[in-house]
């Protein structure tokens, strides 16, 4: 099992080994904070993806948006965060996606107190 496996469903490790895994996408996505930053990717993604050195990995899953596969690849959630505010999705959007629920879902789930694990 890797330190990444989700042990309860939704969730990720993030330790010191995900953090040099992912480094690559998370400088990406730090990097999108910076409007300039910003404008240049939603310019040309691919580019802008191979100025950071993602992996063919990565890179796949941050043009298609496969918010579950960037986390497995090593991304922190306060990273990743940040390309999804580029297309405007909230927390409990991602929330939602991590955990197989629609956004309304995740948000009605935070106002009762939170996930059954039962």
């Amino acid at each position: 099992m890797s330190s990444s496996t989700p042990q309860v469903p939704g969730t990720y490790v993030f330790d010191a080994a995900e953090n040099r895994r992912g480094r690559a996408l998370n400088q990406l996505c730090g990097s999108l904070k910076y409007a300039g930053n910003r404008a240049r990717f939603k310019a040309d993604e691919p580019a802008y993806c191979e100025t950071y050195g993602l992996t063919a990995e990565q890179r796949d899953a941050l043009l298609e948006r496969d918010w579950n596969r960037m986390m497995e690849l090593g991304g922190s959630i306060f990273y990743v965060f940040k390309l999804a505010m580029v297309d405007q999705k909230s927390m409990q959007y991602l929330g939602g996606v991590f955990t197989g629920m629609t956004t309304e879902e995740f948000a009605e789930a935070l106002k009762a107190g939170g996930r059954s694990f039962g």
